[in-house]
């Protein structure tokens, strides 16, 4: 009766990992109880988020080797991962879910970085930027509700709206990765998608120093007036002041990312009996709604829906 906070399964995001192949499930060693699906299985996956009440997908593909290069060429196939399982997710749904689609080229980069880099491995941003508006325009032509750069770069949210909206998709949301940090929780995930082995360096001439809060107002800031329709906090749980400050100052949707390390780790807590799992992910899961939250990116979804609806 006197709950002042209610997380529901409509809060929650449920990202997948696309995989080549066809009823193909990977299983991630680093992600308990994730897997890597090909498009049939995100298919599927699609119409148990829609009987659990999810509304909204978030992909990341798994691009083979051969596929990858040094320009992240890939990112602007028509035919690439991404494409395929947002096709596959409107024939098995149809507009029945809302599907979301990571914009970076990290996926597609030989050399694991989220953008272009010139000799000496520096991420050179206005030539990343203009792989990163023709990603978009791609993702948005196979059916992509909402763009969610994650990349990082300076001007992008500004290039890739202008970009939307001169090539009719005005309706299409950006979901913009304003205050993404430099982070050691993302390990399990470059597993999923193939970067970790592969990525040259590190991330923090262009994600955000882990120290830095009144930064990440000033990023937020530049990414609404450039015409983000939401913003991102990643991760998730170290980061539950900068959600709470975010939408203070902003008072605009705000999602954050429970990311893999944090997964993982509410994970191998419960692997060692330091938890029970389903009090252990509504008790997260509901921190982040407390404080501030539209919404939760969760590799928990389907589990946390189920628990939700009884």
């Amino acid at each position: 009766m006197h709950r002042e906070t209610v997380l529901t399964p409509g809060d929650l995001i449920w990202p997948l990992f696309i995989s080549e192949g066809s009823g193909v499930e990977e299983p991630v060693a680093s992600l308990p109880g994730v897997s890597r699906w090909s498009a049939d299985g995100i298919a599927a996956r699609a119409r148990e988020a829609v009987e659990l009440g999810i509304p909204c997908l978030a992909l990341f593909p798994n691009t083979q080797p051969d596929r990858r290069s040094d320009t992240g060429k890939e990112a602007l196939n028509p035919d690439n991962l991404m494409c395929r399982g947002i096709r596959a997710i409107r024939e098995a749904v149809g507009d029945g879910i809302g599907v979301l689609t990571d914009v970076a080229l990290d996926p597609y980069t030989s050399h694991g970085q989220d953008g272009l880099i010139d000799d000496s491995g520096y991420v050179l941003n206005d030539a990343t930027v203009e792989v990163l508006v023709g990603q978009s325009l791609n993702q948005a032509a196979a059916g992509a509700d909402i763009i969610a750069p994650s990349d990082m770069m300076d001007g992008r949210i500004g290039a890739v709206r202008t970009a939307l909206e001169q090539a009719g998709h005005a309706n299409v949301q950006i979901m913009a990765y304003a205050a993404k940090y430099a982070s050691a929780f993302y390990g399990p995930f470059r597993d999923a998608v193939g970067s970790r082995g592969l990525l040259q360096g590190d991330k923090k001439t262009y994600q955000m120093d882990p120290a830095n809060g009144e930064e990440a107002l000033r990023e937020v800031a530049l990414d609404l007036a450039e015409g983000a329709d939401s913003v991102m906090v990643k991760p998730g749980l170290p980061y539950l002041d900068i959600v709470r400050r975010v939408k203070e100052r902003f008072e605009v949707p705000v999602f954050a990312y429970q990311v893999s390390g944090e997964y993982a780790m509410l994970e191998a807590a419960v692997a060692a009996g330091a938890g029970e799992r389903d009090a252990l992910v509504l008790e997260t899961l509901t921190s982040f709604k407390r404080a501030g939250c539209s919404g939760v990116l969760t590799y928990h979804a389907a589990h946390a829906a189920r628990l939700l609806n009884g």
